[in-house]
């Protein structure tokens, strides 16, 4: 059978390297499968089965430092999910038995007790018996919070089987940003990073477990694996198994290219997540370090921890190139496998010696020069980015919007009451002390019009309600703007944190704790809004509120940082990172404030409930995007826009970048709709909910309903993007862009030599693949200036 498509050339930076005690592991493997009856009688696996898909030469290759115990420990492991895997296909997938699989699923964590003494069920199948093995044998060496870390990332492995089951039954190829993060829990590399920390004796402090730069790394970690994975198995999923979760089938759907083009397209995303794991080890890891406080042995450990990532992501590699299971034709390197321990400096030279000669062996995919160059290239297109180039008005697509957007009768006391709020608390003036801080004028402030926002997202709302609704936008999209005025331009990164750390305290989690002395409007209307917003909440809402305003100002920083590099994110960084700069979690939060105890936190938590949430949020960024286009990239010389990160990642021009996000933002709205006519009605089942949650719920969807259309609205009526806007705006020395015309190209070549570096759209030619694009004709809608604004 031919392959459907030639492999690529992949950006592999570390040479794979094998572990001394492979034979071990082989032979301690095979007996334990054998016990556990996964082998002959099990109905999934022969031992034949076992020595040709060799999972020990997998973590030979995936953990080459740890001693002989443990790599048979870690790949009685993979022998274990790997097994799960085949038997929930037979049994479940190909049966289509979704209630079976749901029974089978629901009973695995009974088998991952917390307490290691805790008695587990009576094993009813070869799943439940290695399972219940593999737990007792590993977590007595671990701690409570890496217990409850792995198994979490376990059950998500599990559980997040059935989205797979539910998309083969409906007959539905997922859409890419859906995929990427649900592919994460069903392809299980977060739980192969647990085992990494296990494996190489470096469990990441608790303090730093959950900090964006961590969660970076597992992240990018575990997409570069799985979209590895979906390269070499796009044969075996798609001819055999009837799988529609593979990134080069969603890529190819969703672009309208052909296979290659879409297998390229998936080693294009693998090298750009690969890179932003390089990214954070070396720019988030150190400032992390040193703000957590940690010791040098806690230090130590994390980077032992990134060191077991990288193996693992080399030595994957290898074993893809050589396992029976996956598609390698033509891509396996010359050499036998060759025992190895440590490789040093010296190792890597001597590879690297043979270079010119053709390197053959162990690890010599790492030293693929072309890959190398290609891979470099695109990192550097990331931050060529030329700034302040003339785009004109935004073009605007035909927006795919189903709801009916309802207006509060409310709207007009709101707009009054939010210009006396936002002079009272300093906002239209500058700040003292702060150069350059006078951001907002009023005019601009009646102009963005941010009560109109409010409401469309809150139609029933009191007048009271209507206020703070209306406030808080005022207060996010001022930071949001605030930000980079006055930290941005003088790259005052560290200014920023010390600012980001304060406006904490004004959120007491206790509301009868006292706050410090605001010195800023920002200060200011933060303290103000919270008094009004959190004293009626739960203890648990106003944590949890208090957390999604933490990440928005966060995730300033971020942009921040971002600019001071000049750097375009890559597609996933941004999307994810897009929805904390745009307040989706602060705006949904404000949706949730009436729900109080009637629906269980776990729902929130759960797949179906952050699908729809991520997909509501992702179609908001992404119209903002699209309207804010001409006044991010041509005015305020910004690299944060959804459009430009497709222009640069696709290298294509603006037309045809904005068909790719028109069909993106479309895909997530149906991906909206989807969840909530086929995925919520399955979760109030699976947990049983009550009517009235249900109930409470269903509104939750009409709410997000009225957060989208009303956004629209917004974005069409407002007066903040639009030419004349702009225009004045820059006239108030609002912009770092200056002037344009005749001779201003010397005008901005000072502004780039004072700090503020100028930003714009890379104008390119379109690539095969993103020719290839449904919307390479470029969309079909209407040049014009832009009237609106959500907090960009």
């Amino acid at each position: 059978m031919s392959q459907p498509f030639t492999l690529p050339s992949f950006y592999v930076p570390y040479p794979a390297r094998l572990n001394p005690h492979l034979e071990e592991a082989r032979t301690h493997t095979k007996r334990w499968a054998r016990e556990q009856g996964m082998l002959e009688g099990s109905g999934i696996w022969e031992e034949s089965d076992l020595d040709s898909h060799d999972y020990a030469l997998l973590c030979a290759y995936t953990h080459p430092d740890c001693d002989g115990p443990a790599l048979s420990l870690v790949t009685d492991w993979y022998v274990w999910v790997f097994f799960f895997d085949d038997h929930f296909l037979e049994t479940f997938k190909r049966t289509q038995d979704r209630a079976g699989g749901k029974e089978y699923l629901d009973r695995l964590p009974a088998f991952m007790p917390m307490d290691p003494s805790a008695p587990v069920p009576e094993p009813r199948n070869p799943v439940e018996s290695g399972l219940a093995d593999l737990w007792a044998r590993t977590v007595p060496g671990m701690s409570a919070e890496w217990r409850a870390r792995f198994a979490e990332s376990t059950e998500n492995l599990l559980n997040e089987s059935l989205w797979e089951l539910s998309n083969i039954n409906a007959g539905r190829v997922p859409n890419p940003v859906e995929y990427i993060e649900m592919r994460r829990k069903v392809g299980g590399a977060p739980w192969s990073a647990g085992l990494v920390e296990y494996a190489a004796g470096a469990e990441v402090p608790a303090a730093v477990a959950g900090s964006r730069p961590l969660r970076v790394l597992k992240d990018t970690f575990s997409d570069a694996v799985h979209l590895r994975n979906d390269l070499f198995s796009y044969q075996r999923e798609t001819e055999e198994e009837g799988e529609l979760s593979n990134g080069v089938l969603v890529l190819e759907t969703f672009l309208g290219c052909t296979t290659q083009q879409a297998a390229d397209a998936v080693n294009d995303l693998l090298t750009a997540r690969l890179q932003q794991f390089e990214h954070t080890t070396l720019t988030e890891l150190p400032p992390l370090f040193a703000e957590s406080g940690l010791g040098p042995d806690e230090c130590a450990r994390v980077l032992a921890y990134v060191k077991g990532l990288q193996d693992w992501q080399s030595g994957g590699h290898e074993w893809h190139l050589r396992s029976s299971r996956y598609m390698n034709e033509g891509a396996a390197p010359a050499g036998p496998p060759v025992a190895g321990g440590p490789a040093g400096a010296a190792g890597f030279a001597a590879a690297a010696g043979g270079l010119l000669g053709g390197p053959r062996g162990l690890g010599t995919s790492a030293l693929d020069i072309r890959a190398l160059i290609t891979a470099t290239g695109n990192r550097l297109r990331g931050h060529r980015h030329v700034p302040f180039q003339r785009v004109g008005p935004s073009l605007l697509p035909d927006f795919f919007m189903p709801f009916t957007a309802v207006r509060s009768p409310h709207l007009d006391a709101a707009r009054r009451n939010v210009v006396v709020w936002a002079h009272r608390m300093g906002m239209l003036g500058p700040q003292p002390g702060v150069a350059g801080s006078d951001v907002w004028s009023e005019a601009q402030l009646i102009g963005y019009d941010l009560p109109l926002c409010a409401a469309g997202i809150h139609p029933d709302a009191t007048p009271e309600g209507l206020d703070l609704t209306s406030g808080w936008l005022t207060w996010g999209t001022y930071g949001d703007d605030y930000y980079p005025v006055v930290f941005g331009r003088t790259r005052d990164l560290a200014g920023a944190r010390v600012a980001t750390e304060r406006l904490s305290s004004f959120m007491p989690l206790d509301p009868t704790h006292a706050v410090p002395e605001p010195v800023n409007a920002l200060e200011r209307g933060l303290a103000d809004l919270w008094a009004r917003t959190a004293r009626p909440m739960t203890p648990e809402a106003r944590r949890a509120f208090r957390t999604a305003i933490e990440k928005m100002t966060g995730s300033w920083l971020w942009e921040l940082a971002n600019q001071a590099e000049n750097r375009i994110p890559d597609p996933v960084d941004y999307i994810e990172m897009r929805r904390l700069t745009f307040g989706s979690d602060l705006t949904m939060s404000l949706c949730r404030l009436g729900h109080g105890r009637r629906v269980p936190p776990e729902i929130y938590r759960s797949g179906p409930m952050r699908s729809l949430e991520n997909a509501a949020a992702d179609y908001a960024c992404l119209l903002n995007d699209v309207f804010s286009y001409q006044k991010e990239i041509e005015y305020e010389g910004e690299v944060h826009n959804g459009v430009l990160v497709v222009q640069n990642f696709f290298d294509v021009d603006y037309p045809t970048a904005l068909g790719i996000v028109d069909d993106l933002m479309t895909s997530r709205m149906r991906q909206f709709q989807h969840v909530a006519a086929h995925e919520l009605p399955v979760l109030y089942d699976d947990s049983q909910l009550s009517a009235e949650a249900r109930e409470v719920l269903d509104g939750y969807v009409r709410e997000l309903q009225n957060w989208l259309s009303g956004i629209l609205v917004w974005h069409r009526e407002c007066r903040r993007y639009g030419e004349e806007e702009l225009r004045a705006d820059a006239g108030r020395h609002r912009w770092s862009a200056g002037p344009t015309g005749l001779g201003t190209s010397a005008a901005r070549i000072a502004a780039a030599l004072s700090g503020a570096e100028p930003r714009g759209p890379v104008a390119a030619p379109v690539t095969a693949v993103a020719g290839a694009a449904r919307t390479a004709a470029g969309p079909g809608g209407r040049a014009g200036s832009l009237r609106a604004a959500v907090p960009r």
